[in-house]
């Protein structure tokens, strides 16, 4: 497996960093920075999914965005500033990424071009993650979301079998456990999904996307038109 914006560094950059890379294994509920954190650590996920999460002084937590292979935790070091904002990163799906310290990558990002287009096109599509999720929660309703959150988890983990709970889900939606389970069962009757304890299979990516909100594609494109399609 491979890390899409790793794949978009030029090759020398790379190679010579390749003796910085360490291969690690994340757990599920590992959290990789917490808010005001000093990053020193990035993480390029191969297998795994990482949450961005904000927790309200009320205790409630919502998902802003969501990190995968195409991805890096720990693109605030690049931006001027060595913390994390008031975000968490935390490991939703567990499996492989690639580990590594900020500076030897924030050193290349000074002191190459090239290296530097590549993370401010990719921050660029990062931004619009974000922007095009705070619109989607407004304005689309759960089904909407819920079958476009599905379509872009698969996209960063390359697995149509999702170890998520409906509980999980839910949090990460803003809704309660219940209205994930009817939509859930909807969309199992429709073929498009199986549902096990703790697992969602997707049986029917191309099915998923008509139900989805236009916010799939318009991010999907981004990230295509920036960092070149797969």
């Amino acid at each position: 497996m491979r890390n899409r914006l790793l794949d978009a560094l030029p090759k020398d950059v790379t190679d010579g960093l390749q003796r910085d890379f360490e291969r690690v294994t994340l757990a599920r509920g590992k959290i990789l920075h917490h808010p005001g954190d000093t990053i020193l650590h990035l993480y390029f996920p191969l297998t795994c999914l990482v949450s961005i999460t904000i927790t309200m002084g009320e205790g409630k937590t919502v998902e802003a965005g969501a990190v995968g292979n195409r991805e890096v935790v720990g693109v605030n070091a690049f931006m001027g500033g060595r913390e994390t904002n008031q975000t968490e990163y935390i490991v939703q799906i567990d499996g492989d990424a690639l580990k590594m310290e900020a500076q030897p990558l924030l050193d290349a990002f000074d002191s190459n071009k090239a290296v530097r287009d590549v993370f401010l096109k990719y921050t660029q599509a990062y931004i619009a993650q974000l922007s095009q999720n705070a619109a989607c929660n407004r304005l689309h309703n759960v089904e909407q979301r819920f079958a476009r959150w599905l379509l872009e988890v698969y996209d960063r983990i390359d697995n149509k079998d999702l170890r998520l709970t409906q509980e999980f889900i839910g949090e990460m939606l803003g809704v309660h456990r219940p209205t994930v389970t009817e939509i859930a069962t909807k969309l199992e009757q429709l073929g498009l999904i199986t549902v096990q304890r703790g697992l969602i299979r997707i049986a029917n990516v191309k099915g998923l996307e008509p139900i989805a909100c236009e916010c799939y594609l318009v991010v999907k494109e981004e990230y295509d038109r920036l960092l070149g399609q797969r």
